[in-house]
């Protein structure tokens, strides 16, 4: 079993364990909210396990998850530090770490939706949603200062855990404002993506879709459902998962791609070209060249047969395994088509083609389009 599949045996058994929790330790929160504390605290510890597997697992940092993941603990701190408060002071700096890093989330989501989908942005654009996040956060943190989002806040304790009875001022529909466009792009992004193809693969949009969905879904219940629990902290748990096996799939993926052009460049520096073969068969080298030696010369033509046969078998059995839109992409390419002529052709983006030249370049064991025409020719001579 490979590195990869172990590691992604291992994630699926972490989902596991943390569903079976979920099921068994949120049934007694309507019985006992005292139990809410520790399962803020289990959360907190979660998240944290989560992004050390992130900084362990993955070679390739990604700062937009770094940014997601630190903004899920710090949520999670705030829940539990809010559980525990005993004043309305230590109440509301609680409820005011749980938005620093609610306001934050998702920002963090929606650039990591975006790299994933391949999708062009402008530098200025972070900066821009940065800006709005925190604009988003001043105002969400106000009360204990202003009234504007809260209009009155009072402590309740319920079996010893403390929640925050809250009567909402004139501004707090500007946090709901904020999710809901978040959400919306979230959810077009990915739509448009899977529609253009935009996106890596299927089980990359499957997984991007999952967490977005989650999240909006058990935001609806808490806006419609008065519930103690902040079942948010759950999703985000979830949502950082989804986001870890996210990355560990295009991990592999790239590990692969990174494989094939190791062979194929191993291959290229094994290869004697036809001319050098000739000159030393004629013995046009010096007389003090190595390559004088007979034997050596058999051996090293044997392997060069031998490479050339294996690379021959895997780029006869990739032009099998090429889809139809490869096929077709792949016979542009004998005709020496350009890149332009080519997406005007198929009515497809750059990206698209893209995605598309890294399936083709990985089936058939190739690095550039230069040398899928020179095998192209080779093979199809030979047959």
């Amino acid at each position: 079993m490979s590195k990869m599949s172990k590691i992604k045996n291992s994630l699926l058994k972490v989902l596991l364990i943390l569903t079976m929790f979920l099921l068994v330790g949120c049934k007694k929160i309507g019985d006992k909210s005292a139990n809410m504390s520790i399962i803020y605290g289990v959360m907190t510890l979660i998240s944290l396990v989560l992004l050390v597997v992130y900084c362990v697992v993955i070679s390739e940092k990604e700062i937009w998850f770094l940014m997601l993941a630190t903004s899920i603990i710090v949520v999670n701190i705030g829940y539990l530090s809010l559980s525990v408060s005993k004043t309305i002071e230590e109440a509301l700096l609680a409820n005011r770490i749980a938005y620093l890093g609610s306001v934050f989330l998702p920002m963090a989501m929606f650039m990591i939706i975006i790299r994933t989908c391949s999708i062009n942005y402008k530098k200025w654009m972070p900066n821009i949603l940065l800006f709005i996040s925190i604009c988003v956060f001043i105002i969400a943190a106000s009360p204990g200062y202003l009234d504007i989002y809260y209009k009155e806040v009072t402590l309740k304790d319920v079996n010893g855990c403390t929640i925050l009875e809250k009567t909402y001022g004139p501004w707090h529909i500007i946090y709901l404002i904020y999710l809901l466009v978040y959400f919306a792009i979230m959810v077009i992004t990915i739509v448009q993506a899977i529609v253009k193809r935009k996106s890596l693969s299927n089980i990359h949009s499957i997984i991007l879709a999952g967490a977005v969905l989650i999240n909006i879904g058990v935001w609806m219940v808490g806006q419609l459902v008065k519930i103690e629990f902040e079942f948010l902290s759950i999703s985000y748990i979830i949502t950082e998962f989804f986001m870890l096996c996210l990355y560990v799939f295009i991990q592999e993926q790239n590990n692969i791609l990174a494989q094939n052009k190791k062979k194929e460049n191993d291959v290229t520096e094994k290869i004697i070209s036809e001319n050098e073969i000739s000159e030393i068969l004629q013995g046009s080298f010096n007389k003090d060249n190595n390559y004088k030696d007979n034997n050596y010369l058999e051996k090293k033509l044997n392997v060069n047969r031998d490479i050339g046969n294996e690379q021959k078998e895997l780029f006869v059995s990739g032009v099998k395994q090429l889809t139809p839109k490869e096929t077709t992409i792949y016979e542009c390419y004998l005709q020496g088509k350009k890149t332009k002529d080519i997406m005007e052709e198929l009515h497809i983006t750059e990206n698209t083609l893209k995605y598309h030249n890294k399936n083709i370049y990985s089936k058939l064991g190739v690095t550039s389009r230069k040398q899928l025409r020179a095998y192209a020719e080779q093979y199809m001579q030979e047959n």
